[in-house]
């Protein structure tokens, strides 16, 4: 399999889905050595069980895991930290991710936990946990979801999870884009599983999950990343960081290049097609934009992920009940969020780092209730 192809199957049978797209890969000619150290990384981005749009079904780990075992590769570990405001080993737990350990005697690094040190990454020097120096060959395990920051999130952004909490707090203060950009340079997939299968393709959360029942498979992230924005009906200019990271000779986000071919359950091509071309097996149109209905009201100044997902879908349901308009109104300005408020002062803030706002929900990041709760007392005060 070379990097300008993406295999895909359709199914609800993931192990065994996940297992024939590595054989048609030829997975174990990519890592060869059997005494390679292989790490796969999912996304356990919060405690929410994967049915729920936002954490990798363990079905699909599990599918690699039987592959690589079945072709005498059995130095494996499984590396993730979940975003900043969740637990680690609560999404390892609630996920089904300790089960999976267990039953396949695996170690789990939790990078939470785990030392890092500086790199050099084409020029940005990033902070990156000590395990990824273990890892020879670094499979890849994204969810294919939206993102309230970034549009969309796979392949490139799934890397912050091997990275301090420091650091991710960094990358909100730089703008996101630049950083995730960067770190693929830092940080090198030998190869990519993506769990494509129900993900949420607003909030990175999960919530509203769209079933597509497929697993793909990719050797390039960006050209991978390139097709999930056309995928999601996003321009590359609207995804920057994307064309970032094939400036800088992470991948190609060339969709020319690209040839997207669909297994049946035979593993036989019934279609092939190139990535610039419309996917017959994909509708563009169910991203519902529901941030940027609700997205005049914030005043953004470089907010973690994990507060601004809160944020988002409890302003959507004051919009659905007809209060937004009315709390903006009573405001006269918007609701601040992020890091850039610290020591500032307002009218009314979200998180911790808007405590000297004249009203501000506690938390870092606060809960989508208690936020919702907080404007609504606001709005009848």
């Amino acid at each position: 399999m070379d990097k300008s192809t993406i295999l895909k199957k359709y199914g609800t049978d993931y192990i065994n889905m996940t297992m024939s797209l590595l054989e048609v890969a030829n997975l174990k000619n990519h890592i060869q050595d059997k005494d390679k150290c292989i790490a796969i990384k999912p996304n356990l981005v919060c405690p929410t069980p994967a049915s729920y749009g936002a954490t990798t079904h363990p079905e699909v780990v599990e599918g690699i895991i039987l592959y690589l075992q079945k072709y005498g590769f059995n130095n494996i570990l499984i590396m993730e930290g979940s975003w900043v405001g969740d637990k680690t080993q609560e999404a390892f737990e609630y996920c089904g991710y300790r089960e999976l350990c267990e039953r396949y005697n695996l170690e789990f690094v939790d990078t939470q936990k785990d030392k890092f040190h500086k790199v050099m990454c084409d020029g940005l020097e990033l902070n990156i946990c000590d395990c990824v120096d273990r890892a020879d060959f670094m499979i890849n395990v994204p969810v294919l979801k939206g993102h309230c920051q970034t549009n969309i999130t796979c392949a490139l952004k799934n890397m912050k999870g091997l990275i301090p909490n420091t650091e991710k707090r960094h990358f909100h203060t730089m703008g996101l884009h630049k950083p995730i950009a960067h770190l693929s340079k830092g940080i090198k997939q030998d190869f990519i599983v993506v769990d494509h299968i129900c993900g949420d393709l607003d909030f990175e959360e999960g919530g509203n999950p769209i079933k597509t029942d497929c697993v793909m498979v990719a050797c390039d992230p960006v050209l991978l990343d390139s097709y999930v924005c056309k995928l999601l009906g996003y321009d590359l200019d609207q995804v920057p960081y994307v064309r970032l990271a094939a400036k800088i000779g992470s991948g190609s986000d060339d969709l020319e290049s690209l040839k997207v071919k669909v297994l049946n359950e035979e593993n036989q091509v019934i279609k092939e097609f190139s990535g610039d071309e419309d996917d017959p097996y994909e509708n563009k149109t169910i991203v519902s934009g529901k941030m940027l209905e609700v997205s005049y009201a914030v005043e953004d100044i470089d907010s973690c992920s994990a507060c601004y997902a809160n944020l988002a879908p409890a302003l959507y349901r004051l919009k659905e009940e007809g209060k937004l308009d009315k709390v903006y109104k009573k405001l006269g300005s918007r609701i601040s969020i992020g890091q850039g408020n610290r020591g500032k002062t307002g009218t009314f803030g979200i998180g911790n780092c808007c405590m000297k706002f004249d009203n501000y929900v506690k938390g870092c990041p606060p809960k989508e209730d208690d936020i919702y709760e907080a404007l609504c007392k606001f709005l009848n005060d």
